[in-house]
């Protein structure tokens, strides 16, 4: 099946499997690999700046547990349902954030990306701009941002509102339109449904294989993905972002274990699950398809992708990309843009072109 776009690779949290996710030297390596979009998780700081962090809990990917000063600012809070113990970024000034300094998320996994611990800073909406910017000129080819509004309602509720914000900084720097190197995602639905009435940048409405939307506008996201529901989302947005196993459903293989290494039975060679009809349903409701995320990790592969029994040890992810390019994705993100990019140049060098 051919994509309706020609796909693109875009760095999720930057080339986050090689350096501390969110942090300009995690979307500069995302740019040299070959990323065509760097992809900033956007929260707001008490003095409303966009800063970049996976959530607006900053207790995992900061050092601010380290700051005897800021003490004083953990606390208990209910976000989309959820309470969370920690350090959140509306808490405090810009100033503030920028004494903190950048932490790896997933130490155990990656144990190298912990090696730049307190190395950077949490960069701002408007240093990610400058930086794609900058690089587009550097490389010679446009790089994009992917900006996803976290929580906009739990923000709304605590009077910060995002999205004409977000609107305003966007055309400050020239993209305002159809065709700027943006888009803009949410896991929410109203305030996608909104933006359609204030920009004509691309949205995308972001989905899990499980539960739905945090503002409840619609029952599940199961029910998103229906003909009827995609339908309904194509009269908002451009795109949709579905977790990658909504495309193909992970096989249930049994792994052959060979000293430390796994291996597949001879029988049962390497594929990467069953297919859905998600693709070609998007596609017929006239919207594409971004999928996420791929990493290379074998704790994140399916058990016939992985090599060796070491769960931080990098398996065979080519496959599983290719696949999903073959089913006519638009696009995808992954932590390793080298390995995206370098198969999705081969496939549009091959049968893909």
């Amino acid at each position: 099946m051919k994509p309706l776009s020609d796909p693109i690779v875009i760095g999720h949290r930057g080339a986050s499997g090689q350096r501390p996710e969110h942090t300009l030297a995690s979307y500069d390596l995302a740019i040299d690999e070959g990323a065509d979009f760097i992809e900033p998780d956007l929260v707001l700081t008490k003095d409303n700046v966009f800063v970049a962090r996976h959530e607006n809990d900053i207790t995992g990917t900061t050092d601010v547990a380290d700051h005897p000063e800021f003490a004083g600012r953990k606390t208990t809070k209910e976000i989309d349902g959820e309470r969370h113990t920690g350090w959140f970024t509306e808490d405090f000034t810009l100033a503030e954030l920028k004494t903190l300094r950048a932490k790896e998320r997933l130490p155990q996994l990656r144990p190298d990306n912990a090696t730049y611990d307190g190395k950077f800073e949490i960069p701002t909406l408007a240093e990610i701009i400058a930086l794609a910017k900058k690089r587009s000129t550097e490389v010679g080819r446009t790089i994009g941002i992917y900006p996803e509004t976290k929580h906009p309602s739990y923000f709304a509720s605590i009077g910060k509102p995002m999205e004409r914000q977000l609107v305003a900084e966007l055309k400050a720097a020239g993209w305002d339109s159809a065709d700027a190197p943006v888009f803009i995602q949410s896991f929410e639905v109203n305030n996608l449904k909104f933006l359609h009435t204030i920009t004509r940048i691309r949205l995308i409405q972001l989905m899990d294989a499980t539960g739905g939307p945090a503002d409840h506008a619609a029952p599940s996201y199961a029910a998103m993905i229906t003909p009827a529901g995609l339908k309904a989302v194509a009269a908002y947005a451009w795109g949709i972002g579905p977790n990658k196993d909504m495309v193909v459903k992970p096989p249930a293989v049994s792994m052959v274990a060979k000293g430390d290494t796994l291996y597949a039975p001879a029988d049962n060679p390497i594929v990467d699950g069953t297919p859905t009809t998600l693709v070609a349903d998007a596609h017929a409701a006239g919207i594409r398809v971004h999928v996420w995320t791929f990493r290379a990790e074998n704790f994140f592969l399916a058990p016939d992708l992985r090599i060796g029994a070491d769960p931080r040890a990098h398996g065979n992810l080519d496959p599983a990309i290719r696949h999903q390019l073959a089913m006519g994705i638009d696009g995808f993100f992954t932590d390793f843009p080298l390995i995206g990019s370098t198969v999705r140049n081969a496939w549009r060098r091959g049968a893909g072109k």
